[in-house]
Protein backbone atom coordinates (compact mmCIF):
# COMPACT_ATOMS: atom_id res chain seq x y z
CA UNK A 1 0.00 0.00 0.00
CA UNK A 2 2.96 2.33 0.56
CA UNK A 3 3.66 2.39 -3.17
CA UNK A 4 0.03 3.25 -3.86
CA UNK A 5 0.19 6.08 -1.33
CA UNK A 6 3.35 7.35 -3.01
CA UNK A 7 1.67 7.30 -6.41
CA UNK A 8 -1.40 9.15 -5.09
CA UNK A 9 0.67 11.84 -3.35
CA UNK A 10 2.92 12.49 -6.37
CA UNK A 11 -0.02 12.44 -8.79
CA UNK A 12 -2.17 14.73 -6.64
CA UNK A 13 0.54 17.33 -6.04
CA UNK A 14 1.46 17.43 -9.72
CA UNK A 15 -2.17 17.42 -10.87
CA UNK A 16 -3.33 20.14 -8.48
CA UNK A 17 -0.27 22.39 -8.71
CA UNK A 18 0.08 22.64 -12.48
CA UNK A 19 -3.11 24.73 -13.09
CA UNK A 20 -1.75 27.31 -10.64
CA UNK A 21 1.64 27.20 -12.34
CA UNK A 22 -0.08 27.84 -15.68
CA UNK A 23 -1.62 31.04 -14.33
CA UNK A 24 1.71 32.11 -12.84
CA UNK A 25 3.53 31.42 -16.12
CA UNK A 26 1.18 33.69 -18.07
CA UNK A 27 1.43 36.35 -15.39
CA UNK A 28 5.24 36.51 -15.44
CA UNK A 29 5.69 35.71 -19.13
CA UNK A 30 7.28 32.30 -18.55
CA UNK A 31 5.85 30.84 -21.76
CA UNK A 32 7.17 29.05 -24.83
CA UNK A 33 6.37 31.20 -27.83
CA UNK A 34 5.69 29.77 -31.31
CA UNK A 35 8.65 29.74 -33.71
CA UNK A 36 9.39 28.32 -37.15
CA UNK A 37 10.55 25.07 -35.51
CA UNK A 38 7.87 24.99 -32.79
CA UNK A 39 4.47 24.55 -34.39
CA UNK A 40 2.11 25.40 -31.53
CA UNK A 41 -0.09 28.35 -32.40
CA UNK A 42 -0.10 30.26 -29.10
CA UNK A 43 2.25 30.69 -26.11
CA UNK A 44 2.37 27.64 -23.81
CA UNK A 45 3.28 27.84 -20.08
CA UNK A 46 6.72 26.38 -19.44
CA UNK A 47 6.51 25.68 -15.71
CA UNK A 48 5.22 22.10 -15.75
CA UNK A 49 8.59 20.86 -14.53
CA UNK A 50 7.96 22.52 -11.16
CA UNK A 51 4.82 20.42 -10.73
CA UNK A 52 6.71 17.22 -11.56
CA UNK A 53 9.57 18.09 -9.20
CA UNK A 54 7.20 19.07 -6.38
CA UNK A 55 5.06 15.95 -6.85
CA UNK A 56 8.03 13.61 -6.76
CA UNK A 57 9.80 15.09 -3.74
CA UNK A 58 6.61 15.65 -1.75
CA UNK A 59 5.95 11.93 -1.93
CA UNK A 60 9.60 11.01 -1.43
CA UNK A 61 9.95 13.24 1.61
CA UNK A 62 6.81 11.81 3.20
CA UNK A 63 7.23 8.13 2.33
CA UNK A 64 10.63 7.39 0.89
CA UNK A 65 13.13 9.44 2.85
CA UNK A 66 13.53 6.92 5.64
CA UNK A 67 14.36 4.14 3.17
CA UNK A 68 17.37 5.78 1.58
CA UNK A 69 20.38 7.18 3.45
CA UNK A 70 21.27 8.99 0.21
CA UNK A 71 18.10 11.08 0.27
CA UNK A 72 19.79 14.45 0.70
CA UNK A 73 22.44 13.69 -1.93
CA UNK A 74 19.68 12.80 -4.40
CA UNK A 75 17.71 15.92 -3.41
CA UNK A 76 20.67 18.29 -3.82
CA UNK A 77 21.89 16.75 -7.10
CA UNK A 78 18.46 16.60 -8.71
CA UNK A 79 17.64 20.13 -7.54
CA UNK A 80 20.77 21.38 -9.34
CA UNK A 81 19.64 19.55 -12.48
CA UNK A 82 16.16 21.00 -12.14
CA UNK A 83 17.43 24.53 -11.42
CA UNK A 84 19.82 24.74 -14.37
CA UNK A 85 17.01 23.47 -16.58
CA UNK A 86 14.75 26.21 -15.24
CA UNK A 87 17.41 28.81 -16.08
CA UNK A 88 17.59 27.35 -19.60
CA UNK A 89 13.81 27.59 -19.87
CA UNK A 90 13.89 31.22 -18.75
CA UNK A 91 16.33 32.04 -21.54
CA UNK A 92 14.01 30.36 -24.03
CA UNK A 93 11.06 32.47 -22.88
CA UNK A 94 13.15 35.53 -23.75
CA UNK A 95 14.03 34.18 -27.21
CA UNK A 96 17.64 33.49 -26.18
CA UNK A 97 19.85 30.42 -26.02
CA UNK A 98 21.53 29.48 -22.76
CA UNK A 99 25.16 28.37 -23.19
CA UNK A 100 25.74 24.61 -23.33
CA UNK A 101 28.82 24.42 -21.08
CA UNK A 102 27.24 25.73 -17.85
CA UNK A 103 24.50 23.13 -18.27
CA UNK A 104 27.00 20.33 -18.82
CA UNK A 105 29.11 21.46 -15.87
CA UNK A 106 26.14 21.48 -13.48
CA UNK A 107 25.02 18.07 -14.77
CA UNK A 108 28.50 16.64 -14.19
CA UNK A 109 28.64 18.10 -10.67
CA UNK A 110 25.22 16.60 -9.93
CA UNK A 111 26.26 13.20 -11.25
CA UNK A 112 29.45 13.30 -9.15
CA UNK A 113 27.38 14.08 -6.03
CA UNK A 114 25.28 10.99 -6.71
CA UNK A 115 28.39 8.90 -7.37
CA UNK A 116 30.02 9.95 -4.10
CA UNK A 117 26.83 9.09 -2.21
CA UNK A 118 27.47 5.45 -3.15
CA UNK A 119 25.03 5.07 -6.05
CA UNK A 120 27.49 3.43 -8.41
CA UNK A 121 27.65 0.78 -11.14
CA UNK A 122 30.18 -1.47 -9.43
CA UNK A 123 30.26 -4.51 -11.67
CA UNK A 124 28.31 -7.56 -12.83
CA UNK A 125 27.96 -11.28 -12.20
CA UNK A 126 29.58 -13.70 -14.64
CA UNK A 127 26.65 -15.90 -15.80
CA UNK A 128 28.94 -18.91 -16.27
CA UNK A 129 30.95 -18.89 -13.04
CA UNK A 130 28.44 -16.85 -10.97
CA UNK A 131 31.40 -14.83 -9.75
CA UNK A 132 30.79 -11.15 -9.09
CA UNK A 133 33.27 -9.08 -11.08
CA UNK A 134 34.08 -5.72 -9.50
CA UNK A 135 35.18 -3.14 -12.04
CA UNK A 136 38.18 -0.84 -11.44
CA UNK A 137 37.20 2.34 -9.58
CA UNK A 138 38.02 4.55 -12.56
CA UNK A 139 35.69 2.48 -14.75
CA UNK A 140 32.95 2.57 -12.11
CA UNK A 141 33.23 6.37 -12.10
CA UNK A 142 33.17 6.75 -15.89
CA UNK A 143 30.27 4.34 -16.43
CA UNK A 144 28.18 5.78 -13.58
CA UNK A 145 28.65 9.41 -14.64
CA UNK A 146 28.12 8.60 -18.33
CA UNK A 147 24.91 6.73 -17.55
CA UNK A 148 23.44 9.57 -15.48
CA UNK A 149 24.37 12.25 -18.03
CA UNK A 150 23.21 10.08 -20.91
CA UNK A 151 19.74 9.31 -19.54
CA UNK A 152 19.27 12.95 -18.53
CA UNK A 153 20.10 14.04 -22.07
CA UNK A 154 18.03 11.48 -23.98
CA UNK A 155 14.86 12.18 -21.98
CA UNK A 156 15.37 15.90 -22.55
CA UNK A 157 15.86 15.40 -26.29
CA UNK A 158 12.72 13.27 -26.43
CA UNK A 159 10.63 16.18 -25.20
CA UNK A 160 9.68 17.37 -28.66
CA UNK A 161 6.02 16.43 -28.90
CA UNK A 162 2.96 16.72 -26.68
CA UNK A 163 2.86 13.91 -24.13
CA UNK A 164 5.96 12.11 -25.42
CA UNK A 165 8.68 12.60 -22.78
CA UNK A 166 6.22 12.35 -19.90
CA UNK A 167 4.61 9.20 -21.27
CA UNK A 168 7.92 7.47 -22.06
CA UNK A 169 9.18 8.36 -18.58
CA UNK A 170 6.05 6.90 -16.97
CA UNK A 171 6.39 3.66 -18.98
CA UNK A 172 10.09 3.37 -18.13
CA UNK A 173 9.45 4.08 -14.45
CA UNK A 174 6.70 1.43 -14.36
CA UNK A 175 9.17 -1.10 -15.77
CA UNK A 176 11.83 -0.12 -13.23
CA UNK A 177 9.17 -0.46 -10.52
CA UNK A 178 8.55 -4.09 -11.54
CA UNK A 179 12.30 -4.74 -11.64
CA UNK A 180 12.77 -3.22 -8.18
CA UNK A 181 9.95 -5.32 -6.72
CA UNK A 182 11.43 -8.49 -8.22
CA UNK A 183 14.86 -7.64 -6.80
CA UNK A 184 13.53 -6.68 -3.37
CA UNK A 185 14.59 -3.02 -3.63
CA UNK A 186 11.89 -0.97 -1.85
CA UNK A 187 13.53 2.45 -2.27
CA UNK A 188 13.97 2.07 -6.03
CA UNK A 189 10.39 0.81 -6.24
CA UNK A 190 9.11 3.84 -4.32
CA UNK A 191 11.10 6.28 -6.45
CA UNK A 192 9.79 4.61 -9.61
CA UNK A 193 6.18 4.86 -8.46
CA UNK A 194 6.66 8.53 -7.52
CA UNK A 195 7.93 9.22 -11.06
CA UNK A 196 4.88 7.47 -12.50
CA UNK A 197 2.52 9.52 -10.34
CA UNK A 198 4.18 12.88 -10.98
CA UNK A 199 4.45 12.20 -14.73
CA UNK A 200 0.82 11.12 -15.09
CA UNK A 201 -0.40 14.13 -13.11
CA UNK A 202 1.52 16.31 -15.55
CA UNK A 203 0.31 14.37 -18.62
CA UNK A 204 -3.28 15.37 -17.83
CA UNK A 205 -2.29 18.84 -19.08
CA UNK A 206 0.38 17.86 -21.60
CA UNK A 207 -1.55 15.50 -23.87
CA UNK A 208 -2.19 16.88 -27.36
CA UNK A 209 -3.02 19.74 -27.63
CA UNK A 210 -0.79 20.59 -24.68
CA UNK A 211 -1.84 23.17 -22.11
CA UNK A 212 1.58 23.23 -20.44
CA UNK A 213 5.15 22.07 -21.15
CA UNK A 214 7.58 20.49 -18.68
CA UNK A 215 10.51 22.42 -20.18
CA UNK A 216 14.14 21.46 -19.74
CA UNK A 217 13.66 21.64 -15.98
CA UNK A 218 11.14 18.80 -16.00
CA UNK A 219 12.72 16.71 -18.75
CA UNK A 220 16.23 16.89 -17.25
CA UNK A 221 14.86 16.09 -13.81
CA UNK A 222 12.91 13.05 -15.03
CA UNK A 223 15.92 11.74 -16.96
CA UNK A 224 18.25 12.24 -14.00
CA UNK A 225 15.92 10.51 -11.53
CA UNK A 226 15.33 7.59 -13.91
CA UNK A 227 19.10 7.28 -14.26
CA UNK A 228 19.48 7.19 -10.46
CA UNK A 229 16.70 4.59 -10.07
CA UNK A 230 18.35 2.27 -12.59
CA UNK A 231 21.82 2.81 -11.13
CA UNK A 232 20.65 2.22 -7.57
CA UNK A 233 18.38 -0.69 -8.47
CA UNK A 234 18.27 -2.49 -11.81
CA UNK A 235 22.04 -2.36 -12.34
CA UNK A 236 22.78 -4.00 -8.99
CA UNK A 237 23.97 -7.63 -9.10
CA UNK A 238 23.30 -7.92 -12.83
CA UNK A 239 24.82 -10.41 -15.23
CA UNK A 240 26.39 -9.48 -18.55
CA UNK A 241 23.02 -10.08 -20.24
CA UNK A 242 20.61 -8.66 -17.67
CA UNK A 243 22.58 -5.40 -17.61
CA UNK A 244 20.50 -4.66 -20.72
CA UNK A 245 17.26 -4.60 -18.66
CA UNK A 246 17.37 -0.89 -17.67
CA UNK A 247 18.69 -0.01 -21.13
CA UNK A 248 15.66 -1.68 -22.72
CA UNK A 249 13.34 -0.03 -20.19
CA UNK A 250 14.59 3.32 -21.52
CA UNK A 251 15.06 1.93 -25.02
CA UNK A 252 13.17 4.38 -27.23
CA UNK A 253 14.92 7.58 -26.06
CA UNK A 254 18.30 5.82 -25.73
CA UNK A 255 18.41 4.10 -29.13
CA UNK A 256 16.84 7.01 -30.99
CA UNK A 257 19.22 9.58 -29.60
CA UNK A 258 22.28 7.38 -30.08
CA UNK A 259 21.28 7.38 -33.74
CA UNK A 260 20.86 11.16 -33.70
CA UNK A 261 24.28 11.68 -32.07
CA UNK A 262 25.95 9.35 -34.57
CA UNK A 263 24.26 11.18 -37.46
CA UNK A 264 25.33 14.60 -36.19
CA UNK A 265 28.87 13.38 -35.55
CA UNK A 266 29.07 11.87 -39.04
CA UNK A 267 27.86 15.10 -40.63
CA UNK A 268 30.15 17.26 -38.50
CA UNK A 269 27.33 19.22 -36.86
CA UNK A 270 27.36 20.12 -33.12
CA UNK A 271 25.98 17.26 -31.04
CA UNK A 272 23.82 19.58 -28.89
CA UNK A 273 22.44 21.59 -31.82
CA UNK A 274 18.65 21.13 -31.99
CA UNK A 275 17.28 19.71 -35.24
CA UNK A 276 14.50 17.41 -36.50
CA UNK A 277 16.37 14.10 -36.61
CA UNK A 278 14.59 12.48 -33.63
CA UNK A 279 12.26 9.62 -34.48
CA UNK A 280 9.12 11.55 -33.53
CA UNK A 281 9.94 14.25 -36.08
CA UNK A 282 10.73 11.66 -38.74
CA UNK A 283 7.45 9.84 -38.11
CA UNK A 284 5.55 13.13 -38.20
CA UNK A 285 7.11 14.03 -41.55
CA UNK A 286 6.03 10.62 -42.90
CA UNK A 287 2.41 11.68 -42.63
CA UNK A 288 1.36 10.48 -39.17
CA UNK A 289 -0.48 12.81 -36.82
CA UNK A 290 0.99 13.82 -33.44
CA UNK A 291 -1.37 11.46 -31.61
CA UNK A 292 -0.44 8.58 -33.90
CA UNK A 293 3.28 9.22 -33.47
CA UNK A 294 3.06 9.37 -29.68
CA UNK A 295 0.83 6.26 -29.53
CA UNK A 296 3.23 4.33 -31.76
CA UNK A 297 6.24 5.28 -29.63
CA UNK A 298 4.33 4.38 -26.45
CA UNK A 299 3.63 0.96 -27.95
CA UNK A 300 7.27 0.44 -28.93
CA UNK A 301 8.37 1.48 -25.44
CA UNK A 302 5.94 -0.98 -23.83
CA UNK A 303 7.26 -3.77 -26.10
CA UNK A 304 10.88 -3.07 -25.12
CA UNK A 305 9.84 -2.90 -21.46
CA UNK A 306 8.15 -6.30 -21.74
CA UNK A 307 11.33 -7.74 -23.24
CA UNK A 308 13.30 -6.36 -20.30
CA UNK A 309 10.86 -7.93 -17.82
CA UNK A 310 11.11 -11.29 -19.65
CA UNK A 311 14.89 -11.14 -19.30
CA UNK A 312 14.40 -10.41 -15.61
CA UNK A 313 12.07 -13.39 -15.15
CA UNK A 314 14.42 -15.70 -17.07
CA UNK A 315 17.20 -14.65 -14.70
CA UNK A 316 19.76 -14.65 -17.50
Amino acid sequence: MGYLYGFVIAFSISYLLIPRLKKLAFKIGFVDKPTERKKHKSPIPLLGGIGIFAGFFSGYFILGKSMNPNFFSILIASFLIFAIGLVDDWYKTRGKEFAVWPRILVQIISAVIVYHSGIVFRGFTNPFTHEYIVLPVWMQFILSITWLLGVTTVINWSDGMDGLAGGLSAISATTLFVVALAKGQPDSAMMSMLVVGAALGFLRYNKHPAEVYMGDSGANFLGFILGIIALDGAFKQTTMISVSIPILALGIPIFDNLFVIAKRFWEGTPIYKADSRQIHYRLLSSGLTQKQVVSFLYLMSVCLSLVSIILLLLKV
